[in-house]
């Protein structure tokens, strides 16, 4: 118990929580991305997906508990790093000829895009997920929404959801400071578990870079394709 205490307390401790509570925030993201890009296979196909997980709480339950566990786990490890960081360094800044200016402007602005992302995170989860009514912005029902089968219709509440410019706006700002952040964080989760050396470093770093484009490429494909007429057949 006093190893786990020590460890917790510890500043490699918290490096490694952030580090792997990162790395599985990560394949989260990309899991979620995959799920969501079946809207463009059609209603039966996304509708079906959506189902599965709704009739499943044995599964979604825990995923879900997890997944917040993860993201406090994060934010917390995070804050505190921080926190020690800034007390470390004492109440004078560091001048310019000690400030690392190769710093990536990713790696710079951490804390204020993972506290946006955080909000927006609370605010996706009202939409879709609990799909409360007050923040939908459109005045439907999204728990009403039901398709020919009975099932309750995801195609047609992220169609409704996405048709909202602001909506869809938020969206897409959101996508690009949760990629920025993973930008400069997939590197240093390499890093903080001691995987990323000299010979590796670059191409940990294109790859960071590549999937944080391609992550943001796939989320906001779809808030544009409803914008520009993807899914009109939708009444509205």
């Amino acid at each position: 118990m006093k190893i786990l205490q020590r460890f917790f307390q510890s500043s490699l401790g918290k490096k490694y929580i952030m580090a792997l509570t990162g790395l599985a925030l990560f394949l989260f993201v990309i899991g979620h991305l995959v799920g969501n890009l079946q809207i463009f296979l059609g209603p039966d196909v996304i509708n079906r997906y959506g189902h599965f997980l709704q009739s499943t709480p044995e599964l979604i339950w825990p995923a879900r508990l997890g997944l917040l566990a993860f993201i406090g786990l994060h934010i917390w490890a995070a804050a505190t790093l921080t926190a020690q960081n800034r007390t470390a360094r004492g109440p004078v800044a560091y001048s310019s000829a000690y400030f690392p200016t190769a710093a990536s402007y990713a790696s710079r602005t951490m804390m204020m895009s993972g506290v946006i992302v955080g909000a927006f995170i609370v605010y996706h989860i009202l939409h879709f997920t609990v799909q409360a009514k007050a923040v939908n912005l459109t005045g439907k029902d999204f728990l009403a929404l039901t398709d020919a089968k009975g099932r309750h219709d995801v195609y047609a509440m992220m169609i409704t959801g996405f048709r909202q410019p602001l909506v869809s706006g938020f969206y897409v700002v959101a996508m690009a400071l949760l990629c920025l952040h993973l930008s400069h964080g997939v590197g240093a989760l390499f890093q903080s578990l001691g995987l990323k050396n000299k010979a590796w470093e670059l191409w940990i770093d294109r790859f960071g870079r590549l999937a944080s484009w391609g992550i943001f490429l796939g989320y906001v494909s779809m808030p544009i394709a409803v914008l520009l007429g993807f899914g009109r057949e939708v009444a509205r």
